[in-house]
């Protein structure tokens, strides 16, 4: 059988592609077990620094649940399987290495919701964005409800949920759901770009620094300053922070080894 998840990795960087791009890589129960193991297996993976994650293809980046494949699901089946995409989408966002989402082209309820959970995100100016689900008799089911009024405010959130209304590449750049807009052929280059650039810093401080945002942004202001301390604190005693100080006076990059 075909795997529906591709795993290449180079100088620090994994790259995890969807790969059912003759189903606008939507994410059917095999696909979501394949992307489960993969982000398993690059937690544990020292030498991972970063991860890029994009679609196969040039139409789309994810089109969410595979519809056809629930069609044939009983009302139990279908919440184990939003259960099983929601258990991944949340394992991606935990994932202890910043993620840059390389948003290709459409990007529909799930689709949305995995970039959601993503550190950063760049779309491509074809990329489109949608949480469709009220438009289906549902609501999204997958961190939706809650990662999009964190990101773009609450009003806006809303609005884009209520209506299911599908936002364009530039849109998404104007209300703080990308970061990013690059033309199609530079997608992937700006991508890897920006995550070798991150991969190329110590690897303890990319995961405090992650974890330190990540947790400060559910609390208040003097909670999240003190997460900030104690996560800087596990920083000190680390070789690579001994080896940043000797690189910087010694005017060279610094060599980190994640120790």
């Amino acid at each position: 059988m075909e795997s529906l998840i591709l795993v290449a990795k180079q100088e620090g960087v994994a790259t995890i592609t969807l790969n059912r791009p003759e189903a606008a890589n939507a994410l059917s129960v095999q696909m979501l077990g394949e992307l489960q193991a993969a982000i398993d297996e690059l937690r544990w993976d020292q030498a991972i620094r970063s991860v890029i994650v994009t679609g196969a293809g040039e139409k789309a980046f994810c089109a969410g649940a595979d519809l056809k494949e629930r069609a044939g699901m009983n009302p139990q089946q279908v919440r184990q399987t939003v259960a099983l995409i929601r258990d991944t989408i949340h394992a991606l966002q935990a994932l202890p290495k910043p993620v840059i989402a390389a948003v290709n082209g459409v990007a529909f309820g799930g689709g949305t919701e995995l970039a959601l959970a993503c550190d950063i995100r760049i779309a491509s100016s074809a990329a489109r964005f949608a949480l469709t689900e009220t438009s289906l008799g549902i609501i999204p089911g997958a961190g939706g409800t809650q990662r999009l009024p964190r990101l773009i405010g609450p009003g806006r959130a809303k609005e884009l949920i209520f209506s299911a209304r599908r936002v364009e590449a530039e849109e998404a750049l104007q209300i703080g759901l990308v970061e990013y807009v690059v033309p199609v052929d530079a997608l992937m280059e700006r991508a890897q770009e920006l995550a070798g650039r991150i991969a190329q810093n110590a690897p303890i401080a990319l995961t405090q620094a992650k974890f330190a945002i990540d947790q400060g942004l559910e609390t208040s202001l003097a909670n999240g300053l003190a997460i900030e301390q104690k996560a800087y604190e596990v920083t000190i005693p680390t070789r690579d922070r001994e080896e940043g100080l000797l690189a910087f006076r010694e005017k060279r990059a610094p060599r980190y080894t994640g120790e």
